[in-house]
């Protein structure tokens, strides 16, 4: 099932409510803070130029964050934020500005074209909205894109995340598409079990609280 936000003819209004309420859900539940400080952090030190893509970044929060993070710690996190939705590059054009954060219009197969690289690859929300048969081509491409390691940081579908969701959802968010599409997320979402065997070997699936999956691959 298509989520309301990805149709071409959804309504503007609500689509941009959404993207601005993705920093409140990516703030309550994606767990990006504890993600830089567990898997990122300790792989930068001061005074050496860091490279960090962020695959679909969405409402455009997430880069953000981490470039505001990196600050206070006197790393040096240079981030190119990437995606094919143009209604998502104008959002994130528009709301944020950060010397460090550039916003592209364009998808990753775009840039494995230009034959670039970064230290780091992560995505938010993006490995559910992949059919498996486009899964493994995306899985090389970031392998072929990073340097130094990929996360993917996803929801674990789970009966239980998706009770709560729908109860707490509809009180907190409104005038957006994040209750439908959330609910739809989930259900699209893999458990742990199910993404390990799709994945190849070399990928490791760590699960996080509350209900969220971390699909991981560094280079030795």
């Amino acid at each position: 099932m298509i989520e309301f936000m990805d149709r071409e003819d959804c309504d503007p209004v609500l689509l941009e409510n959404t993207y601005r309420q993705f920093a409140t859900i990516n703030l309550l539940l994606s767990q990006w803070k504890r993600i830089y400080k567990n898997e990122l952090l300790p792989m930068m030190q001061e005074g050496i130029t860091y490279t960090l893509l962020d695959i679909g970044f969405g409402g455009g929060d997430v880069p953000i964050r981490l470039a505001e993070w990196a600050e206070k710690d006197g790393i040096n996190l240079i981030i190119t934020a990437i995606d094919t939705d143009k209604r998502a590059y104008n959002f994130a054009q528009k709301l944020y500005s950060h010397p460090r954060v550039t916003f592209r219009h364009c998808a990753s197969s775009d840039l494995v074209s230009d034959s670039v690289s970064f230290g780091f690859v992560i995505s938010n929300h993006v490995l559910h909205h992949l059919p498996e048969n486009q899964m493994q081509k995306f899985l090389e491409e970031t392998k072929s894109l990073a340097d130094q390691k990929v996360i993917f940081n996803d929801i674990e579908r789970s009966d239980i995340g998706y009770a709560l969701f729908t109860t707490f959802a509809r009180m907190l968010f409104r005038k957006s598409f994040i209750v439908a599409d959330g609910l739809i997320s989930i259900q699209r979402s893999y458990t742990k079990s199910e993404l390990e065997k799709t994945v190849p070997k070399e990928w490791k699936v760590k699960k996080v609280f509350p209900f969220r999956l971390l699909l991981k691959y560094g280079r030795s």
